[in-house]
């Protein structure tokens, strides 16, 4: 198939994001803001189904062939063999490193969301692009973080869409992101010099843009945890998409077939 065609079938499925502005967790009420630009999200994370049929055509990433430096041993440890059960298909797929969450959406024509992209997707309420004032929106994320890992994944798509009409971006799985070893900073790098180390300590958290956002705390919390190769049975991904004129009309004429 088509290369740009194959992209255009992809970006059906997502959701379209006009962009906005975000302010990341640890910065100050006084920060800039940081820009998110008009964007694409998957919908839903992306299966079980979906994953075995990428690793069906890119044998590196088959079960039992990842090299150890791109995947820990755990990697599709939930698969009864090399495929997924039939019964695990519309699950979201988890045990997965990043490296192959990213060559998932590379062979998709996609790429991995950024924190900013994910966490301005996921502020949306049912209602509202920023239900982080409605009085059950945090309280909901919360009960699912409270609740212990299960063995068994509900299926994807089951929760209500949100006011980008995305689905599962809390209560199912975590997720995978671009930047995801971007949240906290290790003291390596020169770009750490103009970050407020005070942040990230439990009284630090006091000046932070949102003290109260317990839930926001916890996500990027976890993130800092990860490294690339991990594999973990409660985190899988999703995919986006930069919006390009060239990809709305093939997109639009994709829409047509």
């Amino acid at each position: 198939m088509n290369p740009a065609l194959l992209i255009a079938l992809a970006a059906l499925q997502m959701a379209e994001l006009p962009g906005g502005e975000i302010r990341p967790l640890y910065l100050s009420k006084d920060s800039p803001l940081t820009r998110v630009a008009p964007f694409r999200l998957d919908v839903t994370p992306v299966t079980n189904k979906q994953f075995a049929d990428f690793v069906a055509g890119h044998p590196r990433w088959q079960k039992g062939r990842v090299a150890s430096l791109f995947a820990e041993s755990g990697y599709l440890k939930h698969w009864p063999g090399e495929y997924p059960s039939p019964a695990q298909g519309a699950q979201p797929v988890t045990q997965v490193s990043w490296y192959a969450a990213d060559a998932y959406c590379r062979a998709q024509g996609k790429r991995l969301p950024t924190v900013a992209e994910w966490e301005f997707a996921a502020q949306a309420s049912e209602l509202a692009a920023n239900g982080s004032s409605e009085p059950d929106y945090s309280r909901r994320i919360l009960s699912w973080y409270a609740r212990p890992a299960t063995a068994t994944l509900a299926a994807v798509g089951q929760s209500p869409a949100n006011y980008w009409q995305v689905r599962d971006l809390h209560g199912l799985v975590w997720e995978w992101t671009q930047d995801f070893n971007s949240t906290l900073v290790t003291g390596e790098s020169r770009g750490d010099s103009s970050l407020d180390q005070g942040m990230f300590c439990g009284s630090g958290a006091a000046g932070s843009a949102d003290p109260s956002d317990y839930a926001a705390f916890m996500r990027f919390g976890f993130r800092s945890s990860l490294k690339a190769p991990y594999t973990l049975g409660n985190l899988g991904f999703r995919c986006a998409q930069e919006i390009t004129d060239e990809i709305t009309a093939d997109a639009d004429a994709a829409g047509g077939l």
